[in-house]
Order: structure tokens, then sequence, then C-alpha cells
């Protein structure tokens, strides 16, 4: 299975997953260049995922269907009025003869979900490269807790997040910790990708565990205060 970005207003991303002539969509905010990509590639579409509500990450589903009416549509219940298959945590489906697990990593939205396929997670507004979704629900647990799942899942695993963010998360980052190596290399490798308008993703599990000062957090109470100082940064 190959992933690859399509790049969607000022920083998102919408992977695209494939396999042989197919494609599986998540989040796709914006349709054009989901439309545009499936065109070049020669791909059919089977499934679209979404991890949330947020339009930037839903905004082009309809005008993708109007395409591919056939196509499945895997989200929460807070995208009930998109979806054909509302899934929830625990819950388990196939795409291309690969099991997809689903996680409830709420905060960001009520809702909000990841999908685990064999080692790639795709984890929306709930985990970024650095960081973590602003928490708009203002369940502050609820995002911490997500944050625990993610910590208990192989370093090996992929972090395929809804946003470029890495930058800046690594900067805020840095103003908390300034004399943390691991965060300072990152930080220079990431520059030059982002002069050079590369993706930083995917990320790792192991490696946001060295440089994710929200998935270091060691209580709620620090969670709360970092989030706090990353929304003021």
């Amino acid at each position: 299975m190959e992933i690859n970005p399509v790049k969607a207003f000022s920083d998102n991303y919408i992977w695209v997953m494939e396999e042989g002539t197919e494609a599986v969509i998540v989040d796709p905010g914006e349709a054009e260049g989901v439309l545009r990509y499936l065109e070049e590639q020669a791909l059919g579409l089977t499934a679209i995922l979404l991890t949330h509500k947020h339009d930037d990450h839903i905004g082009g589903v309809r005008e993708i269907l109007e395409k591919y009416p056939a196509t499945l549509v895997y989200g929460p219940t807070e995208t009930a009025d998109l979806a054909t298959q509302v899934v929830k945590e625990g819950d388990r489906f196939e795409l291309f003869d690969k099991q997809v697990k689903v996680i409830k990593t709420a905060g960001h939205t009520e809702e909000h979900i990841s999908f685990l396929i064999e080692d790639a997670l795709f984890s929306g507004d709930a985990l970024f490269s650095g960081g973590c979704g602003r928490v708009f629900t203002g369940d502050f647990e609820a995002q911490y807790d997500a944050l625990q799942k993610f910590n208990q899942l192989a370093d090996g695993v992929k972090v395929y997040a809804g946003h470029e963010y890495t930058q800046t998360n690594l900067r805020f980052a840095m103003s908390e910790t300034p004399t943390n190596p691991d965060i300072l290399s990152t930080l220079h490798a990431v520059n030059e990708r982002r002069a050079s308008d590369l993706p930083t993703l995917p990320s790792t599990i192991g490696k946001e565990k060295q440089i994710n000062l929200f998935l270091r957090a060691e209580s709620l109470e620090e969670f709360i205060e970092l989030r706090q100082a990353r929304d003021k940064f």
C-alpha cells in the first residue's frame, strides 16, 4: 500500500492510500485536488475516511461523491450526514484486505476518531508532529486520554496527520525546552524540508515520543498548561 498527500488550503493534507488501481481518501476538505489526482493516476475510489466534522476535513465529500457515487464513507457520528458507515471506538472493518481499527480520539471535537491501518495512523487533528489539536470542546481530559492511546501504539507506527504544523510546533517546543537536543536537531531537519516545500510527514510514534511535549506530559494538569501556552504562542 502506497500513501501520498494531496495538499489543500494553506496547510492541510488529504491522504491518499493506493493499492493497485484503487484509492482510499482521508479527510477531503476540498474536492478539486483529489479529483485531479485520481484522474492523473487513473485510480478508482473505494472509500473515504473522515476523522471529524470540521469543514476543512469534510468539505469536498459531496462533490467527490458526485463523481464516485458508489464510494463508501466511514466517519464518526458527528459526520453522520455524510457517512454511509458510522463508526466508533473499537470498530474494525477491512479495506484493501487490511484491517482498519477505529480509535476514539476526542477533545478537538466531541467524536473525533483516528484510523489505524497496519502501521499507518491517520490522526486527523488529534495528533500532529510535535503537537496536538486545539481543544475546541473544552474537554482537556478527553484530549489527554487520546494522547495516552497514541502513546500505547508501537514506535514504528507512522503518523499521517491532517496539517503541516510541525515547524511551528517544534518552535513552541524549543521555547519550552530550549536545551532539548532531539527537538533542536529535528527542527533543523524540518526547516530544511520546508525550505524545499517538502512535507514533514509522516512522522512515527517513536519519534513523537521524543519530540512531542504533549505526548510527554505526565499529568492532565501538565497537558493543560502546555496546551494553553501553545494556544497563545
